[in-house]
Protein backbone atom coordinates (compact mmCIF):
# COMPACT_ATOMS: atom_id res chain seq x y z
CA UNK A 1 0.00 0.00 0.00
CA UNK A 2 1.54 3.55 -1.02
CA UNK A 3 1.29 6.25 1.40
CA UNK A 4 0.00 9.65 -0.01
CA UNK A 5 2.41 12.59 0.41
CA UNK A 6 2.24 14.25 3.39
CA UNK A 7 0.43 17.92 2.75
CA UNK A 8 0.32 20.95 4.67
CA UNK A 9 -2.48 22.39 2.43
CA UNK A 10 -5.20 22.02 5.41
CA UNK A 11 -3.08 22.34 8.11
CA UNK A 12 -2.29 25.66 6.99
CA UNK A 13 -6.08 26.40 6.44
CA UNK A 14 -6.15 25.95 9.62
CA UNK A 15 -3.80 28.58 10.80
CA UNK A 16 -3.59 32.01 11.40
CA UNK A 17 -1.19 34.78 12.25
CA UNK A 18 -1.59 33.37 16.03
CA UNK A 19 -1.46 29.75 15.52
CA UNK A 20 -3.54 26.32 14.42
CA UNK A 21 -7.00 26.53 15.73
CA UNK A 22 -8.13 23.46 17.80
CA UNK A 23 -11.16 22.33 16.18
CA UNK A 24 -12.84 22.60 12.63
CA UNK A 25 -16.69 22.09 12.02
CA UNK A 26 -16.02 20.04 8.65
CA UNK A 27 -13.38 21.55 7.35
CA UNK A 28 -13.56 25.01 8.64
CA UNK A 29 -12.26 26.74 11.96
CA UNK A 30 -14.12 26.26 14.60
CA UNK A 31 -13.49 29.62 16.40
CA UNK A 32 -15.16 29.66 19.17
CA UNK A 33 -12.88 26.60 20.70
CA UNK A 34 -9.75 29.13 19.99
CA UNK A 35 -5.67 27.49 19.89
CA UNK A 36 -4.02 25.31 22.19
CA UNK A 37 -0.25 24.91 22.70
CA UNK A 38 -0.47 20.93 22.55
CA UNK A 39 -1.32 21.32 18.44
CA UNK A 40 0.88 23.74 18.08
CA UNK A 41 3.88 22.13 19.66
CA UNK A 42 2.85 19.34 17.13
CA UNK A 43 2.51 21.27 14.30
CA UNK A 44 6.38 22.86 15.42
CA UNK A 45 7.36 18.80 15.15
CA UNK A 46 5.96 17.80 11.96
CA UNK A 47 6.74 21.33 10.06
CA UNK A 48 10.41 21.08 11.71
CA UNK A 49 10.46 17.45 10.21
CA UNK A 50 10.26 18.50 6.84
CA UNK A 51 13.85 18.10 5.59
CA UNK A 52 13.03 20.51 2.10
CA UNK A 53 10.21 22.52 3.39
CA UNK A 54 7.72 24.93 0.89
CA UNK A 55 7.73 28.31 2.01
CA UNK A 56 4.17 28.07 3.53
CA UNK A 57 6.20 25.23 5.66
CA UNK A 58 8.12 27.43 6.82
CA UNK A 59 6.14 29.64 7.70
CA UNK A 60 4.05 26.70 9.70
CA UNK A 61 7.29 26.52 11.39
CA UNK A 62 7.68 30.06 12.35
CA UNK A 63 3.66 30.75 13.37
CA UNK A 64 3.81 27.58 15.25
CA UNK A 65 7.36 28.30 17.34
CA UNK A 66 6.45 32.02 18.13
CA UNK A 67 3.25 30.72 19.75
CA UNK A 68 4.72 27.87 22.28
CA UNK A 69 7.66 30.55 23.01
CA UNK A 70 4.61 32.68 24.37
CA UNK A 71 2.99 30.14 26.02
CA UNK A 72 6.03 29.67 27.84
CA UNK A 73 6.36 31.64 31.34
CA UNK A 74 9.65 33.05 33.84
CA UNK A 75 9.98 29.44 35.33
CA UNK A 76 9.74 27.58 32.63
CA UNK A 77 6.05 26.12 32.68
CA UNK A 78 4.15 26.42 29.80
CA UNK A 79 0.22 28.05 29.28
CA UNK A 80 -2.47 25.48 26.97
CA UNK A 81 -5.61 27.72 26.42
CA UNK A 82 -5.86 30.38 24.02
CA UNK A 83 -8.90 32.16 23.22
CA UNK A 84 -9.63 33.60 19.09
CA UNK A 85 -8.57 36.84 20.74
CA UNK A 86 -5.00 35.88 21.20
CA UNK A 87 -5.69 36.30 25.19
CA UNK A 88 -4.53 33.42 27.70
CA UNK A 89 -7.18 31.55 29.37
CA UNK A 90 -5.24 29.32 31.73
CA UNK A 91 -2.33 29.23 34.01
CA UNK A 92 1.23 27.92 33.26
CA UNK A 93 1.97 24.40 34.69
CA UNK A 94 3.95 21.23 33.65
CA UNK A 95 1.24 19.22 32.25
CA UNK A 96 1.14 17.61 29.11
CA UNK A 97 1.30 20.88 27.27
CA UNK A 98 5.05 21.21 28.58
CA UNK A 99 6.05 18.14 27.48
CA UNK A 100 5.05 18.59 24.30
CA UNK A 101 6.42 22.30 24.00
CA UNK A 102 9.56 20.47 24.74
CA UNK A 103 8.95 17.87 22.29
CA UNK A 104 8.35 20.55 19.55
CA UNK A 105 11.50 22.58 20.12
CA UNK A 106 13.94 19.75 20.87
CA UNK A 107 12.33 19.39 17.16
CA UNK A 108 13.07 22.61 15.78
CA UNK A 109 16.29 23.27 17.72
CA UNK A 110 17.74 20.02 15.92
CA UNK A 111 16.28 20.40 12.47
CA UNK A 112 14.82 23.56 11.46
CA UNK A 113 16.36 25.04 8.81
CA UNK A 114 17.10 28.12 9.66
CA UNK A 115 20.36 28.91 11.97
CA UNK A 116 18.87 31.30 13.84
CA UNK A 117 15.34 29.51 14.29
CA UNK A 118 17.38 26.79 15.47
CA UNK A 119 19.17 28.76 18.21
CA UNK A 120 15.86 30.48 19.28
CA UNK A 121 14.57 26.51 19.31
CA UNK A 122 17.75 25.51 21.63
CA UNK A 123 17.11 29.11 23.70
CA UNK A 124 13.06 28.05 24.30
CA UNK A 125 14.03 24.31 25.16
CA UNK A 126 16.72 24.89 27.99
CA UNK A 127 14.39 27.76 29.45
CA UNK A 128 12.11 25.12 30.18
CA UNK A 129 14.36 21.50 30.15
CA UNK A 130 15.03 22.22 33.96
CA UNK A 131 11.29 21.50 35.07
CA UNK A 132 10.25 18.43 35.56
CA UNK A 133 5.96 17.06 36.02
CA UNK A 134 4.71 14.40 38.30
CA UNK A 135 2.65 13.15 35.20
CA UNK A 136 4.69 10.14 32.95
CA UNK A 137 3.26 11.35 29.42
CA UNK A 138 4.26 14.73 29.88
CA UNK A 139 7.84 13.54 30.84
CA UNK A 140 7.71 11.54 27.75
CA UNK A 141 6.92 14.13 25.86
CA UNK A 142 9.30 16.08 26.68
CA UNK A 143 11.93 13.45 26.69
CA UNK A 144 11.20 13.10 22.67
CA UNK A 145 12.55 16.72 22.69
CA UNK A 146 15.30 15.96 24.95
CA UNK A 147 15.96 12.91 22.36
CA UNK A 148 15.86 15.46 19.09
CA UNK A 149 18.28 17.69 20.72
CA UNK A 150 20.87 14.41 21.96
CA UNK A 151 20.61 13.87 18.36
CA UNK A 152 22.06 16.62 17.16
CA UNK A 153 24.23 17.56 20.13
CA UNK A 154 25.09 14.47 22.15
CA UNK A 155 26.52 15.84 25.12
CA UNK A 156 23.96 18.45 25.88
CA UNK A 157 24.02 18.26 29.73
CA UNK A 158 20.44 19.50 30.08
CA UNK A 159 19.02 17.47 27.49
CA UNK A 160 20.92 14.11 28.81
CA UNK A 161 19.13 14.90 32.23
CA UNK A 162 15.78 15.15 31.04
CA UNK A 163 16.27 12.30 28.72
CA UNK A 164 17.13 10.03 31.74
CA UNK A 165 14.74 11.36 33.81
CA UNK A 166 12.08 10.51 31.62
CA UNK A 167 13.09 6.90 31.14
CA UNK A 168 13.53 6.90 35.04
CA UNK A 169 10.06 8.14 35.18
CA UNK A 170 8.28 5.55 32.95
CA UNK A 171 10.94 2.24 33.04
CA UNK A 172 10.14 0.75 36.10
CA UNK A 173 10.75 -2.74 36.01
CA UNK A 174 7.84 -4.86 35.06
CA UNK A 175 6.29 -6.99 37.90
CA UNK A 176 3.59 -8.55 35.59
CA UNK A 177 3.95 -10.81 32.92
CA UNK A 178 0.45 -10.39 31.64
CA UNK A 179 0.32 -6.99 31.79
CA UNK A 180 4.09 -5.55 31.36
CA UNK A 181 3.08 -1.50 31.32
CA UNK A 182 3.54 1.17 34.14
CA UNK A 183 0.33 2.29 34.06
CA UNK A 184 -2.90 0.15 34.91
CA UNK A 185 -4.98 0.89 31.78
CA UNK A 186 -3.84 2.32 28.24
CA UNK A 187 -5.05 5.50 27.86
CA UNK A 188 -4.10 8.14 25.46
CA UNK A 189 -0.59 8.38 23.04
CA UNK A 190 0.44 4.94 24.89
CA UNK A 191 3.02 4.26 22.64
CA UNK A 192 5.07 7.61 23.91
CA UNK A 193 5.92 5.51 26.97
CA UNK A 194 7.33 2.94 25.16
CA UNK A 195 9.24 5.46 22.07
CA UNK A 196 11.18 7.25 25.23
CA UNK A 197 12.48 4.30 26.59
CA UNK A 198 13.82 3.45 23.08
CA UNK A 199 15.45 6.94 22.79
CA UNK A 200 17.24 6.85 25.71
CA UNK A 201 18.54 3.36 25.31
CA UNK A 202 20.10 4.30 22.35
CA UNK A 203 21.37 7.85 22.87
CA UNK A 204 22.54 7.47 26.65
CA UNK A 205 23.73 4.05 26.03
CA UNK A 206 21.49 1.91 28.21
CA UNK A 207 20.90 -1.16 27.27
CA UNK A 208 18.23 -1.93 29.79
CA UNK A 209 16.04 0.96 28.93
CA UNK A 210 16.25 -0.02 25.21
CA UNK A 211 15.18 -3.54 25.44
CA UNK A 212 12.50 -3.00 28.01
CA UNK A 213 11.10 -0.32 25.73
CA UNK A 214 11.01 -2.71 22.41
CA UNK A 215 9.54 -5.51 24.77
CA UNK A 216 6.75 -2.98 25.79
CA UNK A 217 6.00 -1.83 22.50
CA UNK A 218 6.15 -5.10 21.45
CA UNK A 219 3.43 -6.36 23.64
CA UNK A 220 1.50 -2.64 22.79
CA UNK A 221 1.97 -3.98 19.10
CA UNK A 222 -0.53 -7.10 19.82
CA UNK A 223 -2.78 -5.66 21.79
CA UNK A 224 -4.27 -2.99 19.03
CA UNK A 225 -3.88 -5.53 16.44
CA UNK A 226 -6.67 -7.52 15.20
CA UNK A 227 -7.06 -9.23 12.36
CA UNK A 228 -4.36 -8.24 10.60
CA UNK A 229 -5.09 -4.70 10.80
CA UNK A 230 -4.13 -1.62 13.84
CA UNK A 231 -7.04 -1.80 16.29
CA UNK A 232 -6.10 1.31 18.74
CA UNK A 233 -6.94 1.85 21.89
CA UNK A 234 -10.20 3.98 22.14
CA UNK A 235 -11.11 7.32 23.78
CA UNK A 236 -12.31 6.06 27.19
CA UNK A 237 -8.89 3.71 27.52
CA UNK A 238 -9.00 0.10 27.36
CA UNK A 239 -7.48 -2.23 30.29
CA UNK A 240 -7.55 -6.50 30.70
CA UNK A 241 -11.11 -7.80 30.15
CA UNK A 242 -13.08 -5.40 28.52
CA UNK A 243 -14.02 -6.10 25.17
CA UNK A 244 -12.75 -5.17 21.65
CA UNK A 245 -12.45 -3.28 19.51
CA UNK A 246 -13.07 -0.55 21.36
CA UNK A 247 -15.04 3.27 19.51
CA UNK A 248 -14.15 5.95 19.07
CA UNK A 249 -10.65 5.60 17.86
CA UNK A 250 -8.43 8.89 17.84
CA UNK A 251 -5.92 9.04 14.93
CA UNK A 252 -3.90 10.53 17.45
CA UNK A 253 -3.04 6.52 18.83
CA UNK A 254 -2.74 5.31 15.33
CA UNK A 255 0.45 8.58 14.74
CA UNK A 256 1.83 7.46 18.43
CA UNK A 257 2.27 4.01 17.56
CA UNK A 258 4.04 4.89 14.09
CA UNK A 259 5.81 7.45 15.66
CA UNK A 260 7.48 4.48 18.48
CA UNK A 261 7.54 2.09 15.40
CA UNK A 262 8.95 4.40 13.30
CA UNK A 263 12.17 5.15 16.23
CA UNK A 264 12.65 1.37 16.56
CA UNK A 265 12.72 0.54 13.05
CA UNK A 266 15.89 2.54 12.96
CA UNK A 267 17.23 1.50 16.19
CA UNK A 268 17.75 -1.95 15.36
CA UNK A 269 17.05 -2.54 11.77
CA UNK A 270 14.14 -4.85 12.20
CA UNK A 271 11.85 -4.48 9.48
CA UNK A 272 9.05 -5.80 11.48
CA UNK A 273 8.92 -2.35 13.25
CA UNK A 274 8.58 -0.35 9.75
CA UNK A 275 5.44 -2.69 8.42
CA UNK A 276 3.83 -1.59 11.74
CA UNK A 277 4.02 1.61 10.37
CA UNK A 278 2.96 0.18 7.07
CA UNK A 279 -0.14 -0.71 9.13
CA UNK A 280 -0.57 3.04 10.74
CA UNK A 281 -0.90 4.28 7.13
CA UNK A 282 -3.36 1.82 6.11
CA UNK A 283 -5.12 2.39 9.09
CA UNK A 284 -5.86 6.12 7.15
CA UNK A 285 -6.54 4.27 3.97
CA UNK A 286 -9.57 2.08 5.33
CA UNK A 287 -7.96 -0.68 6.68
CA UNK A 288 -9.11 -0.34 10.29
CA UNK A 289 -12.54 -1.84 12.06
CA UNK A 290 -14.89 -0.42 10.60
CA UNK A 291 -13.48 -0.03 6.80
CA UNK A 292 -13.55 3.93 6.64
CA UNK A 293 -11.46 6.06 4.92
CA UNK A 294 -9.70 8.22 7.27
CA UNK A 295 -8.37 11.15 5.41
CA UNK A 296 -9.68 13.81 3.09
CA UNK A 297 -7.78 13.41 -0.13
CA UNK A 298 -9.39 16.83 -1.21
CA UNK A 299 -7.97 18.51 1.49
CA UNK A 300 -4.93 16.73 2.94
CA UNK A 301 -6.99 16.73 6.50
CA UNK A 302 -7.47 13.94 8.91
CA UNK A 303 -10.90 12.65 10.24
CA UNK A 304 -11.73 13.73 14.14
CA UNK A 305 -12.33 9.96 14.94
CA UNK A 306 -13.37 6.53 13.75
CA UNK A 307 -16.84 4.93 14.97
CA UNK A 308 -17.95 1.23 14.81
CA UNK A 309 -19.85 2.64 11.47
CA UNK A 310 -18.78 5.47 9.87
CA UNK A 311 -15.89 8.43 10.96
CA UNK A 312 -16.65 11.61 12.63
CA UNK A 313 -16.01 13.55 9.42
CA UNK A 314 -14.63 17.11 10.83
CA UNK A 315 -10.73 17.86 10.23
CA UNK A 316 -9.45 19.09 13.23
CA UNK A 317 -5.45 19.86 13.67
CA UNK A 318 -5.03 17.29 15.95
CA UNK A 319 -6.02 14.51 13.21
CA UNK A 320 -4.99 16.19 10.54
CA UNK A 321 -1.35 16.19 12.41
CA UNK A 322 -1.86 12.62 13.23
CA UNK A 323 -1.88 11.89 9.41
CA UNK A 324 0.75 13.92 8.32
CA UNK A 325 3.18 12.65 11.00
CA UNK A 326 2.81 9.28 10.18
CA UNK A 327 3.08 9.79 6.22
CA UNK A 328 6.33 11.64 6.78
CA UNK A 329 7.50 7.85 9.05
CA UNK A 330 6.23 6.31 6.04
CA UNK A 331 7.94 7.83 3.28
CA UNK A 332 11.20 8.45 5.68
CA UNK A 333 11.22 4.77 5.94
CA UNK A 334 11.43 3.85 2.12
CA UNK A 335 14.02 6.71 2.09
CA UNK A 336 16.45 4.69 4.35
CA UNK A 337 15.50 1.64 2.64
CA UNK A 338 13.60 -0.14 6.40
Amino acid sequence: MVAPSPSFAHLTHLTDAVGIFEHAKGTEVRLEHGYCTDDNARLLVVASREPNPSAAVRDLARVSMRFVADAQRVDGRVRNRRAANARWQDRAGVEDCWGRALWGLGTAAARDPSPSRRLEAMARFEHSARQRSPWSHAMAFAGLGAAEVLAAEPKHPLARALLADAADRVGVPDVDDQWPWPEDRLTYASPVLAEVLVAAGVLLDRDDWLHRGLDRLTWLVEQETRDNHLSVTPVGGWSRGESRPGFDQQPIEVAALADACARAAVATGDNRWAVVVGDAVAWFLGDNDSGIVMWDAATGGGFDGLTASDANRNEGAESTLAFVATMQHARNLVAVGA
